[in-house]
């Protein structure tokens, strides 16, 4: 029961953050998905972090990465809000935006696990 308050905790913070981030992103662009976007390169950043993080220091309890990479990590990053924003995208026959927003997201996203992994190693 314990695990379960600490990933629904974490994952309330981190949508807490989600939302923050995109009340913050619609003053740059309303035709861009930039805070999904923002959210999964962050949040992708982050779990490389954590990962790296946890990885050098098994001393650390398994409940801190339940908090953080389960719980406010899922709830911050949006992939299934990145998927459908490409399937309205798609629809609307933009679908060079459609396929920079996937590369982008993915590679970039792939790239900021890496470093955050490398950077806590």
């Amino acid at each position: 029961m314990k695990q379960i308050i600490l990933v629904g905790i974490g994952g309330g913070v981190g949508s807490i953050f989600r939302y923050l981030i995109k009340i913050w992103t619609a003053r740059f662009s309303e035709e861009i998905p930039l805070a999904t976007f923002s959210a999964n390169i962050i949040g992708c950043l982050l779990i490389g972090l954590l990962m790296g993080y946890f990885t050098k220091n098994e001393h650390i309890p398994n409940d801190w990465s339940l908090l953080l990479i389960t719980g406010f990590c899922g709830g911050f990053t949006t992939f299934s809000t990145f998927s459908s924003e490409n399937l309205n995208l798609l629809q609307a026959g933009n679908y060079l935006t459609a396929l920079t927003y996937i590369v982008g997201s993915v590679v970039i996203g792939i790239l900021a696990v890496f470093l955050g992994y490398v950077l806590t190693k």
